[in-house]
């Protein structure tokens, strides 16, 4: 394994390996290899089958030279020479032609006559491949200056507006391919025993210290009452759970600790403490809230009756009613 050839094999059979990988895998290569590092080890297994494979057949051709008389040996080592002699031929060739220099016996042909201190001074043209180069250049910029100065092509904010309109396009298409997937947008109230269960769990883990077993609160608010800092229902307490309270003296994030589903049930189960009597309930903190149903459901009462009278409780609203007449 001597030659350039058996280098580049067994690079290209390592990276044809690679390739395979990265297309008929839904992650990627680096995302598979990341996940399932055992794939590293069937690389490196492949890789040193490949160069085993180069050194065999190596070894196989330095015993049958070695079996040739010396006439045989002559004419093989005179047929290597030449092939490598027309190895890369073709790209040599055209590297040649693109670099567009003169071979140095023609270089007497192109000497200028300035001499400088012995040094001269060769006019050679200009490689080909920058010539094209900059040919490509004055075409680029003549279309640019056509299509955005002359015709008022798109501008840098339409372009970005689009491509947030086509994530944001891609983002919807993931929900809807995806159902399972629980955010602040789409999270529902859990009502079922186990998802309470398993609530009820996570808050009698993580959440107990704050708010005491029973919700009336402590460190934490209180979870019973209609009083709520950032939001009551389940998208608000969900949000609070991921993203964590007010900065420095609020909830801290626990979306690093349990994932959607736990939120959600954790969540499910603290809105369940509302309406029940703690054992030492903690002054209201925050505002009162209403579902928005609720509140245009109100809204309609209102029109009907008038209030005349209301007692403040703790975190207990009575409010007495008198119809119109």
């Amino acid at each position: 394994m001597k030659t350039a050839a058996s280098y580049l094999r067994v690079i290209g059979f390592v990276l044809i390996a690679f390739l395979l990988l990265e297309f008929t895998t839904d992650e990627g290569a680096m995302a598979t290899l990341n996940e399932y590092p055992v794939i590293w080890a069937v690389l490196v297994l492949l890789l040193l089958f490949a160069i085993s494979v180069e050194i065999i057949v190596s070894a196989l051709r330095n015993i049958l030279f070695r079996s040739l008389d010396a006439e045989a040996q002559a004419r093989y080592l005179e047929a290597e020479a030449l092939e490598k002699e027309q190895q890369f031929s073709g790209i040599k060739k055209l590297y040649n032609k693109l670099a567009g220099g003169r071979p140095m016996e023609e270089e007497g042909e192109i000497i200028l006559d300035h001499n400088y201190d012995g040094i001269k001074e060769l006019d050679n043209s200009l490689p080909p491949w920058w010539v094209y180069l900059f040919y490509v250049t004055i075409i680029f910029a003549a279309v640019y200056l056509i299509r955005f100065e002359i015709f008022n092509d798109y501008d840098q904010a339409q372009e970005y507006e689009e491509a947030v309109a086509e994530a944001q396009l891609e983002i919807e298409e993931y929900k809807r391919n995806n159902p399972d997937i629980i955010n602040a947008s789409n999270v529902e109230l859990l009502t079922a025993a186990n998802d309470l269960a398993a609530g009820k769990a996570i808050f009698t883990a993580n959440c107990v210290a704050c708010h005491k077993a029973d919700g009336g609160g402590g460190i934490g608010p209180n979870l019973t009452d209609e009083y709520w800092i950032l939001g009551g229902g389940i998208k608000n307490v969900f949000t609070t759970l991921m993203e964590g309270g007010r900065p420095g003296k609020g909830m801290i994030s626990w979306k690093e600790d349990l994932n959607p589903v736990e939120m959600a049930q954790v969540g499910s189960y603290v809105l369940s403490f509302q309406g029940t009597t703690p054992a030492e309930p903690k002054a209201p903190e925050g505002e009162i809230w209403v579902e928005e149903a609720a509140s245009a459901e109100g809204e309609t009462l209102e029109d009907a009756a008038v209030v005349t009278d209301s007692t403040v409780t703790d975190s207990t609203v009575t409010i007495i009613e008198e119809p119109i007449e």
